[in-house]
């Protein structure tokens, strides 16, 4: 007879993988109201650790990002308790994780209106590799 792992966890012949299975449960719940709170910036860099009692602890990937979690942490409270989670206070801990693949950020791209602006400022200068830069900036 084969089970389901849900329903193998979430049965009660084994009272800890019970537990556990509630706990990640809630975690994933608190995950996903806190990616729907933060910014996507933090988002991406921060991650809920733990519920501990009414304080949510929360992993930042460094101290830029945990500063920055510090200063909103009464806003992201407030939303979580209009949102029925019982949230009173909020612990960062900086925790560096290294990144399966690196971030590509793709090109951008000058519209109509920044070329004309590159091209009348070269217009504007002497002849010289300022000038030859923005050029070429202009026609790319």
């Amino acid at each position: 007879m084969t089970l389901r792992l849900s329903a193998f966890l979430g049965s009660n012949s084994n009272q800890g993988l019970l537990h556990l299975s509630q706990r990640a449960k809630l975690l994933a719940v608190l995950q996903q109201h806190y990616q729907q709170v933060v910014p996507p910036p933090l988002m991406q860099a921060s991650r809920v650790m733990q519920l501990h009692g009414p304080t949510l602890i929360l992993a930042a990937d460094n101290g830029a990002v945990a500063s920055k979690l510090r200063q909103i942490s009464p806003e992201i409270i407030a939303i979580f308790q209009k949102r029925g989670i019982e949230v009173t206070g909020i612990q960062i801990r900086v925790q560096v994780r290294t990144r399966a693949t690196p971030v590509i950020s793709s090109p951008r791209k000058l519209d109509k209106n920044g070329k004309n602006e590159l091209e009348s400022l070269a217009l504007t200068l002497q002849e010289g590799p300022l000038k030859n830069a923005l050029r070429r900036l202009a026609r790319r």
